[in-house]
This record gives structure tokens, C-alpha cells and sequence, in this order.
């Protein structure tokens, strides 16, 4: 590996292999760009050279590469939007701190959870969304972690949790996966079918999880349970301990759900993104071997037939998103239309409910990637 000084360094460089820090732990993944906060650590941990196998990557639209970013409309000025990302940005230096094996103290998790699910409880419908923004500038493992947390939330609020269980649910969906940052990048980047024991030493992850949460953070035993259950299955053919149906904890099938749903709609190293639309028809197609009926049911009043944020063609070939679901109604959503039956951008933004529109419908739901600027 070649080895770069800290000291040269900069914001908004790329490089096409992964950066490492002392040659193992992970600092960005190919094509992402460094960060201020990313160099500021190094910094503060005294880390005067980081290691790659890769060269800088130059000539990089900047416009270009962040398109998806523009096309899913990440409000700017909205407090909820902003919030969301200081979320990802705090637990993504909560993370990286736990790899490292810093002290860190649950207030902090526990200070970005509390402010986040206020923002949800509010702004229900809006931060659904934003779990469907792909974003090329932050840490697609905390995204994700924070996209499961949010949605295990909404799933929890369909329930009628009351609030101490919703909070734990929230710490244990946000840290379901801490134990992936104990398993060995070459095995979670690796993009061929795992082996049998690359497999055994992945599957290991709920384990750590349950070490970090209860032992390094100090968390109550049932958070660490819940987290550790997550991969548990409602057949009984999950693990790490192979329990079946109600014998899995109520919060930990919820975060199943959730996490499944979410590793459809974000890309994969092995796979493309699936869409929300066929990302819910996969799960609902479940038939009562991974989730418990239960909790699909509510997760489907959540989200609807076409979730949240959405992007879905009409009959007249206009294409909008979709920003709330009528439960009594599910294929009847509204949306905030995009473009228009001649191919147009909408330059203001343009509310209409399916509903009461009884000549239009959906035709077909739609990956965003594939819509023309």
C-alpha cells in the first residue's frame, strides 16, 4: 500500500481504492470524498499517514456526481432535513470512535436519538422520505443505520408503543449493526458470494453487537437482547440462537423488518438498489417465514403499497413522488408531481391527492436514477 501524510490531505479528495488507517481500519470507501471532520480526526488522534492501494481521483464533476442527490429534493432550509443529517454526521463520529475503542458515553447516543425521534413524531410523513435520499457525501453504514432506527420508529408508533419502549427500540435499531465495524472490510466489501466461512465470521456480527452495546456502552441488557435478536427469524431458522416466533422480542421483529426493508432500496456492493415499490412487494411476499405478520401489517399502514417518497408514473406519463398513503386507500396516495405529461420539471412545488383525482393512476413505480434532468 502506499502511504499519503495526513499534512496533504484535503477536503473533497477521492480516491479509487479504499483509504485505510494503519493499513485495516477503514477511513472512506472508494469514490467518497474525504471530509473536513474525516481529516480533523486524524488530526486529533494524532494519525500523521493513512494508506491505499488507489490513486486520487481527478477531473470529478462535483454537479454531476451529487444528481441523485438533487433529483429525491433534500430540502435545504427545512429543520427536519437538517436535523436528519446532523444525526448521521453524530453517529457516524460515534462509530468511528467505537472502532477505535474511544470512550464514548451513551449521552451521546442517547442526546442524537431523542432530538431525532422529536423530528419524527412532527414530521412524520417528510423524514420517511429521507430514507430514500441517497446521499454521496455521507457514510452509507450510517445512513442505513439511521434510515433502520426511523423506520423501526414509525413501525413502533403504529403499534401504540408507549414512549420508554419506543426509546429502546430507537437505541437498539440504530445500533443493530454495530458489531459489522468488528468484521473485516474485505469480507464486508467484497462483492462475489461470501464462503462458507467468510459467512460463519459475518453472521458473528450480532454477537459483537450484543459485547459492544451491553459491555463498551453500557446499555441495558434488553437493548443489547433486542439488537442481538434482529436476525432472528419467525420460522425459527434465523440466528444466532434460532428462535421462533413470539419467543423473538416484539422490538427485534420490528427491526427486522425494517432492516430488510432497507437493505432493498440501498445499494449493495453486490447488487443494485432495489425501489421502495418492489422492495415492499418482496417483503409482503414473506409468507410468514421471516417476519412476523403482525408487524408486516403495520409496517404496511406506515408505508403503503407505494412507500413513502416513492417516485411513481401516472396514466397521463407525468411522475411524481409520493408524500402521504390513505391506509384505506393504498393505491391511491398523494404525490408531489416532478415532471409533467410533456416531460417538464415542475419549478414550483405542486401537491395532488390521488384520491380525489379519479382519472389518474398509477401506472407503475419508477427508479429515480432512471428519470432525465
Amino acid at each position: 500500500m502506499k502511504t499519503i501524510k495526513t499534512s496533504d490531505l484535503r477536503p473533497g479528495m477521492r480516491f479509487d481504492k479504499p483509504v485505510y488507517i494503519d493499513g485495516e481500519n477503514l477511513l472512506v470507501p472508494p469514490g467518497i470524498p474525504l471530509k473536513e471532520k474525516d481529516i480533523e480526526r486524524l488530526i486529533k488522534w494524532d494519525i500523521q499517514e493513512v494508506q491505499t492501494d488507489g490513486s486520487i481521483i481527478t477531473g470529478v464533476d462535483e454537479e454531476k456526481d451529487s444528481e441523485e442527490y438533487k433529483k429525491l429534493s433534500l430540502p435545504e432550509n427545512e429543520e427536519y432535513a437538517q436535523i436528519y443529517l446532523k444525526t448521521i454526521e453524530g453517529v457516524s463520529e460515534i462509530f468511528n470512535d467505537i472502532k477505535m475503542e474511544n470512550e464514548v458515553y451513551h449521552t451521546r447516543i442517547d442526546d442524537l436519538i431523542s432530538q431525532l425521534m422529536n423530528v419524527i413524531r412532527e414530521n412524520t410523513n417528510e423524514v420517511i422520505q429521507l430514507t430514500l435520499v441517497d446521499l454521496p457525501s455521507v457514510d452509507k453504514f450510517t445512513a442505513s443505520a439511521v434510515n433502520c432506527m426511523i423506520l423501526s420508529v414509525v413501525i413502533g408508533m403504529n403499534l401504540k408503543f408507549v414512549s420508554h419502549r419506543l426509546i429502546q427500540l430507537a437505541t437498539a435499531a440504530l445500533l443493530h449493526d454495530v458489531g459489522m465495524l468488528k468484521i473485516p472490510e474485505t469480507i464486508l466489501f467484497k462483492k462475489e458470494k461470501l464462503t462458507s466461512e467468510e459467512y460463519k465470521q459475518m453472521k458473528m456480527h450480532t454477537i459483537h453487537t450484543y459485547k459492544i452495546i451491553s459491555q463498551f456502552l453500557k446499555y441495558p441488557e434488553e437493548i443489547a437482547s433486542i439488537a442481538l435478536q434482529h436476525h432472528e427469524r419467525w420460522d425459527g431458522k434465523g440466528y444466532p440462537r434460532g428462535l421462533r416466533g413470539n419467543d423473538i422480542l416484539l422490538p427485534a421483529r420490528i427491526i427486522s423488518v425494517a432492516d430488510a426493508y432497507e437493505a432493498m432500496v440501498r445499494e449493495r456492493p453486490y447488487r443494485n438498489s432495489m425501489i421502495g415499490y418492489n422492495a415492499m412487494k418482496e417483503i409482503l411476499n414473506d409468507n410468514g417465514r421471516r417476519f412476523d405478520p403482525r408487524v408486516l401489517k403495520a409496517f404496511l399502514k406506515s408505508m403503503g403499497i407505494y412507500p413513502i417518497g416513492s417516485i411513481v408514473q401516472l396514466n397521463n406519463s407525468s411522475v411524481g413522488r409520493v408524500v402521504e398513503n390513505h391506509p384505506e386507500a393504498p393505491l391511491r396516495p398523494k404525490l408531489e408531481l416532478i415532471i409533467d405529461e410533456y416531460g417538464d420539471r415542475y419549478a414550483e412545488k405542486e401537491v395532488i391527492d390521488l384520491l380525489s383525482k379519479k382519472n389518474l393512476f398509477i401506472v407503475k413505480a419508477v427508479d429515480y436514477r432512471n428519470i432525465e434532468s
